[in-house]
């Protein structure tokens, strides 16, 4: 059994870290917290020289990104060469193109094309990863079950790994729990996020552990599994309309599952 290590995906603070400044900055503020891990995403366009030397300086290590598929399929020696500056061997991309999504043949497709980026980050000790939203678990147009029941039973495990929402698979009507459980092996980093539905019916995003989201028992069932890593990531909906606030808040309730 392993505690796994908490860290911040940095899409949180994407509006923070629009320049390679705001990266140094945005980094020094999550040191002093204490944070050592994080999820490179959506952040602005700036090298990876200038993304290696900040976290450099701030003692800090990349475990995943999120990246375009589509460069993926079109620059991928470039992408591994960027990936290998800042120490990161997991190349991740944050959903699946809608033309690899709706019905069995798309996603039979897109199935085709990860695989074959990730024979190839496997051979650069590498690994593709990818991150789900609700969609993957409602009924596909033309196969009675879900894009997600044929992620995890027609890809490569060795080739196709994931990096499950627990927020979204909570939303979705699945138990995150359990779809861990089916993705066991497969899976370095997970992503810890949380949302009430409001009265008029909105799902609203809420720091981590004021939500709906068992996380605790996502928690256990991380150590259970041997998942090496946990990333906050909230998308919208911060405390008071700020970011860092809501970092800070999920960030203490993230210390307080592994005391």
């Amino acid at each position: 059994m392993t505690k796994p290590i908490m860290g911040i995906q940095l899409y949180t603070l994407r509006d923070h870290i629009r320049t390679a400044e705001d990266f140094d900055k945005t980094l020094g503020r999550l040191r002093a917290l204490g944070v050592t891990d994080v999820q490179i995403s959506g952040i602005g366009d700036f090298s990876a020289q200038e993304q290696a030397a900040a976290l450099e300086k701030h003692g800090m290590k990349v475990c995943v990104t999120h990246k375009s598929f589509d460069r993926m399929k079109t620059d991928l020696d470039a992408m591994i060469a960027e990936h290998k500056l800042i120490g990161c061997d997991a190349m991740g991309i944050g959903s699946a193109p809608d033309e690899g999504r709706g019905s069995y043949k798309a996603v039979r497709g897109f199935i085709d094309e990860a695989v074959e980026i990730g024979k190839k980050l496997r051979e650069n000790g590498m690994t593709f990863n990818y991150h789900n939203h609700a969609f993957e678990f409602y009924r596909l147009g033309d196969k009675a079950c879900g894009m997600m029941d044929v992620l995890l039973s027609e890809s490569d495990s060795e080739l196709f790994h994931f990096i499950p929402d627990v927020a979204w698979i909570h939303y979705a009507g699945a138990d995150p729990v359990e779809i861990l459980k089916k993705m066991k092996g497969r899976v370095k980093v997970l992503h810890f996020k949380d949302y009430v539905i409001e009265d008029n019916l909105d799902r609203k995003f809420v720091s981590l552990g004021k939500g709906l989201v068992d996380l605790k028992a996502c928690y256990e069932a991380a150590c259970e599994l041997d998942i090496p890593y946990i990333m906050y990531e909230q998308d919208s909906d911060w405390v008071d309309g700020d970011a860092f606030k809501a970092v800070e808040e999920s960030w203490a309730f993230m210390q307080s599952l592994q005391k």
